[in-house]
C-alpha cells in the first residue's frame, strides 16, 4: 500500500510541476495577467504540499530496515524520480522569480508632458493622479509581497532537497531504469506505425510495386536528359 500511495503522490506531483512550468513560460507574454500570477502561486504551493507528503512517505519507507530488497529497489527508483521533480520545480521557481522581477504587472504611470497649468483644473488633475498612483502602488506592493514569498519558498525547496540528501543516501548512478531512454516515444511511434499498417496495407503494397518503381526511374531519366538538352541549347545560342 505504501508503494502504491507513493506512486500516486509522485504522479500528482509530476503533473502539477509540469503545469507550473507551462504557466511560468507565459510570464511576461501577451497572456500575462493577475489571474496568471495567482494561478502560479496556487500551483507552486500545491506542488510544495505534495512534495512534503511524498518526502515523508518515501523517507519512512527507505529507512525501514525490514524492507525487502525488491521493494527497496523500487522505492529507490521512486526516490530518484522525486528528487528530479523537486530540482525541476526549484529551477522553474527561480525562473518565475526572474521573470516576475523583469516584468512587473503594475507600474505607476507618470505624465510625460508637464503643461504648466495652474488653478482649479490642475488641482483636480493632481488629486486624480495621486489617487491613481495610490492604486498602482497598492497593487505593486502585492507584486513585491508575492515575489518575497516566492524567494522564501525557493529557499524552503532548496532546504528540502538538502535534507533529503542528508537523511537518505541514494546515489542516482546505482538506480537502474525499468525502461530504455525514449521507450515511451518508441512505443507511441510503433503504435502509430502499426495502426497505419493495419489501415493501409494495400497502399503499401502498391507503393512497392516493381513496375511502379521502374516507371519512376524511367521518368526521372527522361527528365534529366531533357534538362541537359535544354542547358546545351541555351549555351549554343
Amino acid at each position: 500500500m505504501a508503494k502504491e500511495e507513493c506512486k500516486a503522490l509522485l504522479d500528482a506531483l509530476s503533473k502539477v510541476t509540469a503545469c507550473y512550468r507551462h504557466l511560468v513560460l507565459t510570464v511576461g507574454g501577451a497572456a500575462d495577467s493577475q489571474e496568471l500570477r495567482e494561478e502560479l502561486k496556487k500551483s507552486r504551493q500545491k506542488a510544495q504540499e505534495l512534495a512534503g507528503v511524498t518526502r515523508t512517505q518515501l523517507t519512512a519507507s527507505l529507512r525501514d530496515k525490514t524492507l525487502a530488497k525488491e521493494e527497496r529497489v523500487e522505492f529507490e527508483r521512486l526516490w530518484v524520480l522525486f528528487s528530479a521533480c523537486l530540482e525541476i520545480l526549484e529551477s522553474d521557481m527561480r525562473r518565475a522569480l526572474e521573470l516576475g522581477q523583469a516584468f512587473p504587472l503594475h507600474v505607476p504611470k507618470k505624465p510625460l508632458i508637464q503643461t504648466g497649468l495652474s488653478g482649479t483644473t490642475s488641482g483636480v488633475a493632481a488629486r486624480a493622479m495621486s489617487v491613481q498612483n495610490m492604486k498602482y502602488d497598492a497593487q505593486a506592493d502585492l507584486d513585491v509581497l508575492d515575489l518575497t514569498d516566492l524567494e522564501r519558498e525557493i529557499h524552503q525547496v532548496g532546504e528540502m532537497i538538502y535534507e533529503m540528501e542528508m537523511k537518505v543516501n541514494v546515489p542516482r548512478w546505482t538506480v537502474q531504469a525499468k525502461q530504455e531512454p525514449g521507450a515511451e516515444l518508441k512505443s507511441n511511434l510503433s503504435g502509430g506505425v502499426s495502426s497505419l499498417d493495419a489501415g493501409s496495407g494495400i497502399e503499401d503494397k502498391t507503393l512497392c510495386d516493381p513496375s511502379r518503381i521502374l516507371a519512376g526511374i524511367v521518368f526521372t531519366a527522361v527528365l534529366l536528359i531533357a534538362i541537359a538538352l535544354a542547358v546545351c541549347v541555351v549555351k549554343l545560342s
